[in-house]
């Protein structure tokens, strides 16, 4: 008997385990995506929505702060969420953030488009890259390819085309109620989080990007969430403006100090490295060149002091360019992407201390009296040996060594004497 009702416990229990494992509720993935869109950010969502489309999710959403970024990884981000099998929904927020630019564009191509209260998107007026001034007609021509872009979504997902053009021709912006009052609407959904955002999706039909329409199954979600790996955190961390300036210019001073003192291996070897990653870093952000250039022209400047008598010209000049050159390093009218003052300046004159520095110690060594070779036993104390004669050889002992000397005095063994010149293996000495 007792082993007949621990046998119906045990059957009870596994069918209780089964019903719960059957009435599981659906997945639904959460990322995070913060900060500038470049391609390091490209990969995190495309493999984000990649691993949703392998665990058959139910919904993706990624909640985007951005102020703009690529568009080719724009591009690339807007291909995967137009490919995937999961619904993709976009939450800018929480309440403060934007998704301005590349990330308006990259809302307007989801699925479910969502902002917080307190959030605004827009500005998508495509601008040079590389920090450059273009000429009229080819910035018509960008505004005019990435208007284009932004319509083909805009229409396929039933949102406000005019809008949307607007916010890329007229770098228009939009708050959380500008863009769901707008008829049709910018964006589907105000939600204050995640968690609220799916509350509302439950049991809502959504129309994919191929005009299939999907109905949301949300209810007692589980959220599962995606995060960046190490080597992606790390990249990301680099391709920010205050990192890379920081790497462009200790980099370029390591390698300066490597041409100063060949050898010394160390500052070229981490010269190198932080050189590589800062130009990594400059392929994403808008980059001067001309400030780059100013930069590069500091530190020439402040080596050719070491080289050149200019009085100190050269360093005030170097110091000069490093600082115009850090302040043009970063072209771009957003905050997030430029460096201010309160990081140029300390840098700028920390780096001018460490190269005049460097820079008195070359002079030094430079005016130093030679050590080695027969300028270094000119004036070098020593001993005589034996008597020398004027005119006649001896033995001297200087340097640790024992030389034949000569004379024009006479010199007496044991008596202080001190070199003047040098002749093959013959010494010339006079009595100290």
């Amino acid at each position: 008997m007792v082993r007949l009702r621990a046998l119906v416990f045990l059957v009870v229990a596994l069918s209780g385990a089964a019903l719960a494992a059957v009435e599981t509720g659906p997945i639904v993935l959460t990322a995070t995506v913060d900060g500038i869109i470049h391609p390091v950010s490209s990969e995190f969502m495309r493999s984000a929505i990649a691993r949703a489309d392998a665990e058959k999710a139910a919904l993706i959403v990624f909640t985007l702060h951005t102020p703009g970024g690529l568009l080719d990884s724009t591009r690339d981000i807007n291909n995967a969420i137009i490919a995937a099998k999961t619904p993709v929904a976009v939450f800018v927020g929480p309440a403060g953030y934007r998704a301005a630019s590349a990330g308006f564009l990259i809302t307007i191509a989801a699925d479910i488009a969502a902002m917080a209260p307190g959030t605004h998107i827009g500005a998508a007026h495509p601008v040079n890259g590389s920090g450059e001034k273009v000429d009229e007609v080819m910035a018509k021509k960008m505004a005019s390819d990435t208007a284009a872009y932004a319509r083909t979504l805009a229409a396929a997902r039933g949102r406000n085309v005019p809008l949307v053009e607007q916010a890329v021709t007229e770098s228009r912006s939009f708050t959380e109620q500008e863009a769901s009052t707008a008829t049709p609407p910018l964006v589907d959904i105000i939600a204050t989080d995640v968690g609220d955002l799916v509350r509302k999706l439950d049991g809502r039909s959504v129309k994919r990007f191929d005009g299939s329409s999907v109905t949301l199954k949300l209810a007692n979600a589980q959220f599962n969430e995606v995060r960046m790996t190490l080597p992606q955190q790390i990249l990301s961390a680099i391709a920010h403006p205050q990192v890379a300036y920081l790497l462009l210019t200790l980099g370029t001073l390591g390698l300066t100090i490597e041409l100063w003192s060949p050898g010394a291996v160390l500052p070229g070897v981490a010269g190198g490295i932080c050189l590589l990653l800062a130009f990594f870093a400059l392929q994403v952000l808008p980059v001067s060149y001309a400030g780059v250039l100013l930069i590069l022209l500091g530190f020439a400047m402040l080596v050719l002091e070491v080289k050149v008598t200019s009085h100190g010209v050269l360093g005030v000049g170097g110091i000069a360019s490093l600082l115009f050159g850090s302040l043009m390093l970063f072209d771009s009218p957003l905050p997030e992407m430029q460096v201010g003052l309160r990081l140029i300046l300390p840098v700028t004159l920390s780096l001018a201390g460490v190269l005049l520095f460097l820079v008195r110690l070359g002079v030094q060594s430079q005016r130093a009296p030679a050590v080695t070779g027969e300028s270094g036993m000119l004036h070098a104390p020593g001993q005589a040996l034996t008597a020398i004669v004027p005119g006649g050889t001896g033995r001297v002992a200087t340097h640790g060594e024992i030389w034949t000397a000569t004379s024009a005095d006479s010199i007496h063994a044991g008596d202080p004497v001190v070199v003047i010149a040098v002749k093959g293996l013959l010494l010339t000495v006079r009595r100290a």
